[in-house]
């Protein structure tokens, strides 16, 4: 499967929660990301991710583990994506540690999700604010089975992006996980990462 998405910033988070409130209640978490590699950082270097995430809700826990593949669009970012719930994610980050595997970074996320049909697609909008990253985040995605069912899909959620406000020129490919490093560089300059 490929997780068709796309990112922008959020000039007016206030007025895209309202539109998207419109459509469906909002659901609030906090996402709590470790992103591995191997100490050569080869995965980063061939433009892969493996993840695990720990999601509070407001009534439960759950966690995932996430790999991701090299991107099969550049304009988008969208990658392969393979992912499974875990029960134990304390045993999991043993796992990866005792394949070698190595933190590579963590932070948290705090997100507001969506989901909802539209353009005859299951859609999952998020707000997304990250403590270490000036400013808000919509992402919006879809899953496809095959990369020539992306267009369509990334069309449409062009679409439904568009419906909530955001312009073509606040589309974002940057990576949390590179805006979060660079904010943790001790000569990091004032400039927001976008």
């Amino acid at each position: 499967m490929i997780e068709a998405e796309l990112k922008a910033r959020v000039h007016n988070p206030e007025y895209v929660m309202g539109q998207l409130e419109q459509k469906t209640e909002g659901r609030a978490e906090v996402y709590q990301d470790t992103y591995y590699d191997y100490p050569s950082e080869s995965l980063v270097a061939q433009d892969k991710e493996l993840r695990v995430r720990t999601i509070h809700g407001p009534d439960s826990t759950r966690s995932v583990l996430t790999y991701k593949g090299t991107r099969v669009d550049s304009e988008s970012g969208s990658k392969p994506e393979h992912e499974t719930r875990v029960d134990s994610p304390e045993a999991v980050h043993a796992m990866l540690r005792g394949l070698g595997y190595v933190p590579a970074i963590a932070f948290q996320k705090r997100c507001r999700n969506y989901e909802f049909r539209s353009h005859g697609r299951r859609l999952l909008a998020t707000l997304v604010q990250v403590p270490e990253i000036e400013g808000t985040f919509l992402e919006v995605e879809t899953m496809v089975p095959e990369a020539k069912d992306l267009t369509a899909a990334l069309d449409a959620i062009r679409s439904v992006m568009g419906e909530l406000g955001v312009r073509e020129r606040d589309f974002t490919t940057e990576l949390y996980t590179d805006a979060v490093a660079a904010r943790r560089t001790p000569d990091a300059g004032a400039t927001p990462p976008g």
